[in-house]
C-alpha cells in the first residue's frame, strides 16, 4: 500500500469524525496521489498560524535566538514574555556557581522591587518606576505581587542557533525529502533549531537524545535503540522517525500548533486540554490551560517554533551571511552479517574514524570491540572509487578469514536485565528475545462475552488447566482480542507472560512481562550510568534548575526553546485518569483482574460494583466504576500507567512501526473481524491511532488508520 502522510485518514481531534465521510485532508491526499510529484498538505499560511496572543512571546524567542549568546541571559516574568526586566552578561571565564550567584541576586532584588512598589502609595525612585513602566496598565498591586513568584532567567541563544544554522546544511536535503515523502509542511523541517540546534550527539539528563530529542520509550515505536545501536544519534534515521511522529500528532489532534505542542507535552496531555477547555485554539490553550505538567516548556513551545521558522526563513537578517555546511554524502548498504568493526576496518581498508563518523548510531562498545556491528545494520561508506554492495562487502570479509560466531546467522537473543530496585522485577523470570510462533489451531482469539470457562469446555480443557497453560492468575484477566494458547508450548511462554498479555501480539512474544504495576524491563544491558538514568526518567523525570551557561545547559538539556524539560512526553494518546465519579474508561489490554490487583481488592468485588456477570470480560470503551477504599487514586493511576508502558516497552522491544494504511470499515466488520485481518498488531497499538474510534459500534465507511508494524525480533 501506498504510505501515508498525516492526511491518511481523517483527523482525528477531541470530536468523533462522521463515518463514511471523507474529510478536505483526505481528498488533499487523494488529490496528491494523482499527481506524479508528492505536495505538501497544508500551505504554511494555514498550517502555523500566529495568533496576536502569542507575538509577545514569538517576539521574546527571536531575541533569545538572536540578540544574546550563552555568556548573557533575559531576566523576564514567565508568563508575560514581554516584560524582560534585566539582560545579564557573565564574563566567559565565569564559572556556573558564580554566574548562579549573579542570577539570584539579580532575581531577588527584582523580587523585593516587585513587592515594594505592590506596596508603595507615593513617589517611586527612578529604577522602581522603570520595572512598574514595564507591566503597563497591567501594573495593578494584585499582579505585581503574583510576579513576584513568576521571575525566571533564559540563557541566551544566538551562538547555537548560528552554528545550528552552519550545521543544518548536512541534512536539509534528507529532512525536506522525508518531510516532502510524507505529505507533511516543509515549515517542520526548524524544529531541530529548537530542540537541539542541529546538533546530531545532543543528550539531556530527561533522556532525550539527538537531532530531534526523542525519549527512548517513543523511539523505540520508530527506530532501533538498544545496547548496541542507538538510532536517535543518526540524523537520517531520526529524521525519519521524527516525520512519523509528528504525521501521527497531526492524525490525532488535527491542527499543527497542537501537533507540535504534542512534540513537547505529549499526545494525550493536549487532548486533556482540549477536551478541558472545548478549544483547539492553541492561544487560548496556552492563556488558559492549567495543569501541573503543562509549565513553561510546553506554553512555549509552538512559540519557540514560530520565533526559529522566522529567524531560519531570513539568516542573513540577523546573523549576515552564514555559509551552510556541504551536504553529507555517503553510501549505505545493509551488513550481510555481524562483524567487528576492527575485521570491517581491515576488511573495506577505511579507518575507524570515518567509519565512527560517517555511523553515529553505533555505540561506543562496538567501536572498543565489546560488541559486533549486528547483521542488517545499514552502514554508511564515503563515496569513492568502490561501489558497495552487500556481495562485495561479503566477499571483503571472507577475505581477511572471518569466521565463525561474526558471520553467524545472527539469531542468539538479547539477554535482558531489570532495572535494580524495580517494584516487582524480582519476581520475573527474564527471557530473551525472541519471536515464538504459535500455530492457530493450538490458540483461541478471544472474542466480546467469551468467558475462561466457555473457552475451556470449547477446547475441552478444565479451566484451572486453560489458565495455567497462559499462566493467568485468574478468569478475569481476559479481554476481546486476547490469543490464548489451547496447549502448552514451553516454559518460555510462562516466563514471558504471567497474565497472557503478549497473546494479543497474535501469538508473537517479544520480552519479558513485567508484573503488575512494574517499571519496564530493558532489553538490552544498559551500557552507561546515563542510560540508567534515562530509563528511569520515563518514570520519573529528574527536578531541574535553569542553566546560566552553555556548559550548564548542555548538561541540563540542550533545548534551545524552553531550556528544562519538564514532562516526559509519550505518543500514547489515552486519557488514564480517574473521573470524578470514581470511573475510568477501559482501555485496550485491561481486564477486570488488572484493576482488582491494582485496587488490592477481589475481582467479585468489582463485578457487584458494576453489576457484572460472573466470567463476562470488561469491554473496551465502556466505564467501569472503581473501589479506592484500600488504594489511593493515585496509586491506582501510577500503577495503570506503568501497566501500558510496560506493554510498549515489551512489544517495541522487537517491532517497529514503519508507516501506516488506511482500512475503510465494510458492513458487518468489527473488533473481531480486525483482530483477524491483522492478527500480529496489538490491540491498544490500533487503539492509539485510532482513540475517537468506537470499535463496538463500527459503521461502514468509518476510516481506521493501521500501523504497519515490523518483526525485527531476530535483528542482533
Amino acid at each position: 500500500m501506498q504510505p501515508t502522510g498525516p492526511c491518511g485518514a481523517a483527523p482525528q481531534s477531541h470530536r468523533a469524525r462522521a463515518p463514511g465521510r471523507l474529510s478536505l485532508c483526505a481528498l488533499a491526499l487523494l488529490c496528491a496521489l494523482t499527481w506524479p510529484v508528492a505536495r505538501p498538505v497544508l500551505g504554511a499560511t494555514d498550517a502555523f498560524p500566529r495568533p496576536p496572543e502569542l507575538e509577545p512571546a514569538v517576539h521574546f524567542w527571536v531575541r533569545v535566538y538572536t540578540e544574546i549568546d550563552t555568556d548573557s541571559g533575559f531576566l523576564h516574568d514567565d508568563e508575560d514574555l514581554s516584560v524582560v526586566y534585566e539582560t545579564l552578561h557573565f564574563a566567559p571565564s565565569a564559572s556556573p556557581r558564580a554566574r548562579e550567584r549573579i542570577v539570584d541576586q539579580a532575581r531577588d532584588r527584582y523580587v523585593a522591587a516587585l513587592r515594594r512598589i505592590a506596596a508603595a502609595t507615593g513617589a517611586l525612585s527612578a529604577e522602581d518606576q522603570r520595572i512598574r513602566d514595564l507591566w503597563g496598565d497591567k501594573a495593578t498591586p494584585a499582579r505585581l505581587r503574583e510576579a513576584t513568584d513568576h521571575v525566571r532567567f533564559q540563557l541566551g541563544q544566538a551562538d547555537r542557533f548560528r552554528a545550528g544554522l552552519r550545521r543544518s546544511g548536512q541534512w536539509e536535503a534528507h529532512i525536506a525529502e522525508t518531510l516532502a515523502n510524507l505529505g507533511l509542511p516543509p515549515e517542520l523541517a526548524v524544529l531541530p533549531h529548537v530542540e537541539s540546534s542541529f546538533n546530531p550527539a545532543a543528550h539531556s539528563k530527561a533522556g532525550a537524545a539527538g537531532l530531534w530529542q526523542f525519549m527512548r520509550s517513543t523511539g523505540r515505536r520508530f527506530m532501533r535503540i538498544d545496547s548496541t545501536v542507538d538510532d536517535r544519534l543518526d540524523p537520517f534515521r531520526s529524521t525519519e522517525a521524527a516525520g512519523q511522529l509528528l504525521a501521527y500528532n497531526f492524525r490525532l489532534l488535527g491542527t499543527w500548533p497542537l501537533a507540535l505542542t504534542a512534540y513537547n507535552h505529549g499526545a494525550a496531555g493536549m487532548r486533556r486540554a482540549v477536551e478541558t477547555l472545548g478549544t483547539e485554539d492553541i492561544a487560548q490553550i496556552v492563556r488558559n490551560y492549567h495543569s501541573p505538567s503543562f509549565g513553561f516548556a510546553s506554553r512555549n513551545f509552538y512559540a519557540s517554533f514560530l520565533a526559529a521558522l522566522q529567524v531560519d526563513k531570513d539568516p542573513d537578517k540577523y546573523f549576515g551571511a552564514i555559509a551552510r555546511a556541504p551536504e553529507a554524502r555517503f553510501e549505505e548498504v545493509a551488513l550481510p552479517a555481524r562483524v567487528s568493526v576492527s575485521t570491517l576496518e581491515r576488511a573495506l581498508r577505511i579507518d575507524g574514524e570515518t567509519l565512527r563518523g560517517l555511523n553515529p548510531a553505533l555505540r561506543a562498545v562496538c567501536w572498543r570491540g565489546g560488541r559486533p556491528v549486528p547483521k542488517g545494520y545499514r552502514l554508511r561508506l564515503p563515496l569513492g572509487d568502490t561501489k558497495w554492495s552487500a556481495e562485495l562487502i561479503a566477499k571483503r570479509l571472507g577475505s581477511v578469514g572471518t569466521s565463525g560466531p561474526l558471520l553467524a546467522s545472527d539469531s542468539e537473543p538479547v539477554p535482558h536485565r531489570p532495572l535494580a530496585g524495580a517494584r516487582g522485577a524480582s519476581a520475573l523470570q527474564p527471557i530473551p528475545v525472541m519471536a515464538l510462533r504459535v500455530s492457530d489451531a493450538d490458540t483461541y482469539l478471544v472474542r466480546r462475552g467469551d468467558s475462561i470457562a466457555g473457552i475451556a469446555a470449547k477446547a475441552g480443557l478444565a479451566e484451572s488447566r486453560l489458565l495455567e497453560i497462559n499462566h493467568m492468575p485468574g478468569p478475569d484477566f481476559i479481554f476481546e482480542g486476547q490469543r490464548l494458547l489451547l496447549a502448552d508450548s514451553g516454559a518460555a511462554v510462562g516466563a514471558s507472560d504471567p497474565f497472557g498479555e503478549d497473546f494479543a501480539n497474535g501469538g508473537a512474544l517479544s520480552s519479558a512481562q513485567p508484573a503488575s504495576g512494574g517499571v519496564p524491563t530493558e532489553v538490552a544491558e544498559l551500557e552507561s550510568e546515563e542510560d540508567a538514568y534515562a530509563v528511569a526518567s520515563v518514570v520519573k523525570p529528574a527536578a531541574q534548575s535553569q542553566p546560566v551557561s552553555a556548559a550548564q545547559e548542555e548538561a541540563l538539556g540542550p533545548a534551545l526553546g524552553p531550556a528544562a524539560v519538564e514532562v516526559t512526553a509519550t505518543a500514547d494518546p489515552t486519557d488514564y485518569s480517574i473521573a470524578k465519579d470514581d470511573t475510568i474508561v477501559v482501555a485496550a489490554a485491561e481486564t477486570l483482574g488488572h484493576y482488582a490487583d491494582w485496587l488490592g481488592i477481589p475481582a467479585a468485588k468489582l463485578r457487584a460494583l458494576n453489576r457484572m456477570r460472573h466470567g463476562r470480560p470488561v469491554v473496551m470503551g465502556h466505564r467501569v466504576r472503581l473501589d479506592f477504599d484500600k488504594v489511593p487514586r493515585e496509586q491506582f493511576e501510577a500503577r495503570r500507567r506503568e501497566y501500558h508502558r510496560d506493554l510498549e516497552a515489551s512489544y517495541f522491544a522487537a517491532h517497529r512501526i514503519s508507516g501506516t494504511e488506511m482500512y475503510v470499515a465494510r458492513r458487518g466488520d468489527s473488533l473481531w473481524n480486525l483482530t483477524l485481518k491483522y492478527e500480529h498488531l496489538p490491540i491498544w497499538l490500533l487503539q492509539q491511532y485510532n482513540p475517537d474510534v468506537d470499535f463496538g459500534a463500527m459503521r461502514p465507511g468509518t476510516q481506521i488508520v493501521v500501523p504497519r508494524v515490523e518483526d525485527v525480533s531476530a535483528g542482533g
